[in-house]
């Protein structure tokens, strides 16, 4: 495949180039709207034809943030390169809950919870000054901001991908911490493929937090994180 089509708000996937260079172009008369993650780049405004140039065994993906669709094309063809993270892998499934009290008999859940929110893709149990937070293998959360609260991330399991601001972490281990300041972008995905690899997340924040305090800007499957 040498080339795609995105449409509005839709996204290649987040993808590992082989041992060539890639050189990605965008239609010349297409306005440049795009988000791109180029290696540990997340970069949102000015991308350059330089910005475009994939180096080998980086990652690489593309976000269409106009409002209408747009040609792609690669140098070489992109067929081989590994699928790290498919947005929309599970979009025509059914979506249904993790179950919480499965999920407790079978997961070393610290004690004293006041709350549980179990989602299709995630699940997080709610403590007095944090959460924990499991995200399924091959899932990850929207790419978000926040304008009143800095969250503190802690990595507990899973080896994710980490958005933090504009640079990204690839195959985090555990004990890795991040801090998201009011306005960086942020997010977390779960490559892993294996059913039970749960990425697990110790969060917690300083600020007003409330959970309408949240910014997608790409949210793929259109659910709320």
């Amino acid at each position: 495949m040498k080339k795609e089509i995105l449409r509005p708000n839709r996204s290649t996937p987040l993808r590992k180039n082989e041992n060539q260079e890639l050189t990605i172009s965008i239609e010349k008369d297409h306005p440049i709207n795009f988000f791109l993650i180029n290696g540990n780049r997340f970069i949102t405004d000015e991308i350059n034809e330089k910005d475009l140039i994939i180096r080998p065994n980086e990652h690489y993906m593309l976000i269409n943030k106009s409002n209408s669709s747009c040609e792609i094309k690669y140098s070489i063809d992109v067929n081989h390169h590994n699928i790290v993270y498919n947005p929309y892998k599970y979009e025509h499934t059914r979506k249904t809950k993790i179950n919480q009290d499965n999920f407790k008999d079978t997961h070393n859940i610290p004690e004293g919870y006041i709350d549980i929110l179990p989602k299709w893709y995630s699940i997080k149990f709610s403590y007095a000054t944090y959460n924990l937070i499991y995200i399924k293998p091959e899932m990850g959360i929207s790419i978000q901001f926040h304008n009143k609260r800095i969250e503190y991330w802690e990595i507990l399991g899973g080896e994710p991908i980490v958005l933090s601001g504009h640079t990204l972490s690839y195959y985090v281990q555990k004990g890795k911490e991040f801090k998201n300041s009011v306005g960086d972008y942020h997010t977390i995905i779960n490559p892993n493929k294996e059913a039970e690899e749960y990425v697990i997340l110790k969060e917690k924040w300083s600020g007003d937090f409330k959970e309408k305090d949240i910014t997608r800007v790409f949210n793929p499957n259109q659910y709320n994180d």
